[in-house]
């Protein structure tokens, strides 16, 4: 087993500005994002272009920040928001919810592909590739800060996490879900993605592989101590928020097969 040491959350601090971990990770996805997406922009039978990709990613960063917020607050935690409001902005304390996030980026998607013309399914399909990155180092920096541990485990690679996690040895479950999340649904959609495929046939793979690679992986991460099992006395609240997903992109998927 392995004992992780306590990190200091910001990265380093100069007078009354500190630049934190959690932050630095966004950033990072952020830029990636942008970089990867002009490149994909300057294949003109995708019909984007560069300029157009530094529109979205203003609408994406909005949409994604305050979706993100907004649904852990929602889905999460709402009894202790409600009698805490003044804590709903602190997001460098934590508490950034996936599936928030993600109804956060359709709307800004639905604005974007209005004002250019396009439709919601054209913008998600060139949009989705780029959104692993992002994920994978989200997911590191839930790990450095020591956020959403893993289950109990008696592993070798298992972790001791320092703070209110306890003493024993659990699963780096974050690590689990940068890899899956991260790393191999960036391969699986960039792949696919590179020739021409059915419109909504790139954004129903990215929802199904992400509500099944996030479904999988909460079997191995402690569930939110506010909510426990919210179904069937074993799911968590990710896996609920999953299921959907999973179902929309299966349907994305079928829907076109077999067409050009």
């Amino acid at each position: 087993m392995i004992k992780l040491p306590v990190l200091d959350p910001a990265i380093f601090r100069v007078g009354p500005i500190e630049v934190r971990w959690y932050g630095f990770m966004y950033a990072l996805g952020f830029t990636l994002a942008w970089g990867l997406g002009r490149l994909r922009a300057r294949q003109s039978w995708r019909g984007w272009t560069p300029a157009m990709m530094d529109d979205v990613l203003s609408w994406l960063i909005l949409g994604l920040l305050l979706g993100a917020r907004i649904g852990y607050v929602l889905f999460y935690d709402p009894v202790f928001f409600w009698n805490h409001p003044a804590e709903i902005p602190a997001v460098w304390n934590g508490g950034m919810s996936f599936h928030g996030g993600a109804i956060g980026v359709f709307l800004a998607v639905w604005f974007f592909a209005r004002k250019h013309g396009k439709t919601i399914l054209d913008v998600g399909d060139f949009i989705v590739p780029l959104a692993p990155p992002g994920l994978f180092f989200g997911r590191m920096g839930n790990f450095i800060n020591n956020e959403l541990p893993g289950r109990v485990s008696d592993l070798p690679w298992a972790v001791i996490y320092p703070g209110s996690a306890g003493d024993m040895p659990r699963h780096p479950s974050q690590l689990y879900e940068a890899g899956l999340e991260g790393v191999v649904l960036f391969t699986l959609l960039w792949f696919y993605s590179r020739k021409p495929r059915p419109r909504g046939a790139t954004s129903g793979l990215f929802l199904l592989g992400y509500g099944v690679f996030r479904f999988f992986c909460e079997f191995f991460r402690e569930p939110d101590a506010q909510l426990g099992f919210v179904a069937l006395d074993w799911m968590s609240m990710g896996q609920v928020l999953c299921l959907p997903m999973v179902a929309a992109g299966l349907w994305l998927l079928l829907r076109k097969r077999g067409q050009a």
